[in-house]
């Protein structure tokens, strides 16, 4: 029915990048324009939001196709079919999207005309503007059917020591994850101490400190690596280190020595499980403005306040714990961060701790570590526990973690959306209608194509900002895209597989209601996808 694609090079992807350059500094150039030129007036940026985002997007979009011409590019000999297949519907897609209309979010768009330009592409551009046809998503669907176990839909491009590292998780999330994850969801249920301590034995929970901490000194690649296959199993599980990631983190970046050698060798080995514990009911993303306050006393501090969204609270031996101790202040300048130690509780006393009390907050999905409220009232912290031994220092040291906890959120998110490319497509396989399998219907293996596609996309987003911070480089504009588009691509990869389930997907028996779930928080914490575009307009705009 359909002639054999044609295939876009990596030399014709590459081609067109200088364009898209040039395009994106036109929509920064009109917009600075419009909100104070060399300095920013913030009221001018606020009315100017929509514009802002659609810049962001814009961006976002230049940057990820960069980064798959490049992945084209390193591939050399290891570059098929599928790959040429994913490069040519990626370039195709997003050049489109970009002349059109970026979705941001449901009925929201960044269009060109939003920042007050046009483009009229090139004949490179034009020629890569086709490339997302009806017969290279249906050879692609194709390709995806001979290859399936494989742990991605086209060479992800690793190392061999990243690929090892892959295949030993994927091994292991197929194996003690998912044959459990759904009903871990139904029960609302802790994940298994069990796992915790396989995990701790994998080297999990110390993958990125450094070994004379007791840890593995691996990168934050391989923990991008680990992240995605755990997340794929279940996002709880993939979770699981995050908080581990932070805290040590925030203790490499500004922790005393004395801190370093007490707190890293017992995160790194699982031993002490940390929770982070910096929102309040009233702040959200406005952590500037916190009120949970800390007061000197002769032997420590004492904190009272309250926080919510606290992830795992009830089972931790310590909490990274954000508080005002300068009560004069208004904003971020007065804050510091405490390791603040606590007992972990039981299903029966969660919060034994004196001066601290919880409550879960039950919650949609992302089910496996819970939610809590936290209040405390005379909580104690020793002298010791003071992050860095100086108050004041607090947004600061949150500040140094951004990068990583977001580059670790956008791994999760490729997970949870090949989770559900593979649930769909094995559906799609599985169930027949009208007598033939739901795979054979175009509407159903555009879904599919698309959903590999854009993962790939995604995930070498996501690699190249774990690369720039392996390499020191600043990478909070590449950390923040890739968690900006990764949590859009996991969404619209979990919507589709359910759509593709039809009404079984609307039933809870069927996991893949439960990556639906999983998926939407995705957009939400580390960042809300607003917040991290007005952070990216922000960078973008100087």
């Amino acid at each position: 029915m359909f002639d054999a694609p044609a295939l876009l090079t990596a030399a014709a992807a590459r081609a067109v990048l200088p364009e898209l350059d040039t395009l994106l500094d036109r929509a920064a150039e009109a917009l600075r324009s419009r909100v104070g030129g060399s300095r920013i007036d913030a009221a001018a940026l606020e009315c100017e939001q929509h514009a802002a985002h659609a810049l962001s997007w814009l961006a976002t979009y230049v940057e990820s196709l960069r980064q798959l011409a490049a992945w084209a590019d390193r591939l050399g000999d290891a570059f098929g079919e599928m790959e040429g297949l994913i490069l040519t519907i990626g370039f195709g897609e997003y050049l489109t999207q970009i002349a059109g209309g970026i979705p941001m979010a449901q009925a929201e768009f960044a269009r060109l005309s939003d920042l007050g330009i046009d483009w009229q592409p090139t004949d490179a551009a034009r020629a890569a503007l086709g490339g997302n046809s009806p017969a290279a998503r249906r050879h692609l669907v194709r390709l995806m059917q001979d290859n399936q176990g494989r742990a991605t839909f086209g060479n992800a491009g690793l190392d061999a020591d990243l690929d090892m590292i892959r295949d030993q998780f994927r091994r292991y999330a197929d194996d003690k994850v998912i044959p459990h994850a759904h009903g871990w969801h139904l029960r609302d249920v802790l994940i298994p101490q069990e796992i915790i301590g396989e995990l701790a034995e994998l080297g999990v929970f110390g993958l990125t400190i450094p070994e004379e901490y007791g840890g593995l000194g691996l990168t934050k690649a391989s923990m991008v690596v680990v992240s995605e296959e755990l997340s794929r199993g279940y996002i709880g599980v993939g979770s699981l280190a995050t908080r581990s990631e932070i805290a040590a983190e925030l203790i490499l970046c500004g922790g005393t020595e004395e801190q370093k050698a007490k707190w890293l060798p017992a995160l790194a080995s699982g031993e002490i499980l940390p929770t982070a514990v910096f929102t309040e009911p009233n702040t959200g993303s406005d952590l500037g403005s916190l009120r949970t306050r800390a007061v000197r006393t002769p032997d420590g501090w004492e904190i009272t306040g309250n926080k919510t969204w606290i992830t795992h609270a009830a089972r931790t031996h310590v909490m990274t714990l954000l508080a005002r101790t300068d009560p004069d202040s208004t904003d971020w300048r007065g804050l510091s961060m405490f390791l603040a130690e606590k007992t972990p509780g039981t299903d029966d006393n969660p919060f034994p701790t004196p001066g601290m009390t919880g409550g879960e907050i039950e919650v949609l999905g992302y089910r496996g570590m819970k939610e809590y409220e936290l209040g405390f009232d005379g909580f104690r912290v020793g002298a010791d526990n003071l992050l860095g031994g100086q108050p004041g220092q607090g947004f600061k040291q949150l500040m140094q973690t951004f990068e990583s906890a977001r580059i670790q959120t956008a791994a999760r998110a490729v997970g949870v959306a090949q989770s559900a490319l593979e649930m769909g497509m094995q559906y799609a396989q599985d169930r027949r209608q009208f007598g033939k399998a739901l795979i054979e219907f175009p509407r159903v293996a555009d879904k599919l194509a698309l959903m590999a596609v854009e993962i790939m996309i995604a995930r070498q987003l996501t690699y190249h900002s774990a690369w720039a911070k392996d390499h020191d480089r600043r990478c909070d504009l590449e950390a923040g895209m890739a968690k900006l588009l990764g949590a859009r691509v996991a969404w619209a990869a979990a919507d589709n597989a359910v759509q593709i389930h039809g009404g079984n997907g609307f039933a809870l028996e069927y996991p893949i209601s439960r990556v639906l779930c999983d998926a939407r928080i995705l957009n939400i914490f580390e960042g809300a996808a607003e917040i991290q575009a007005q952070v990216i307009a922000r960078r973008l705009l100087g």
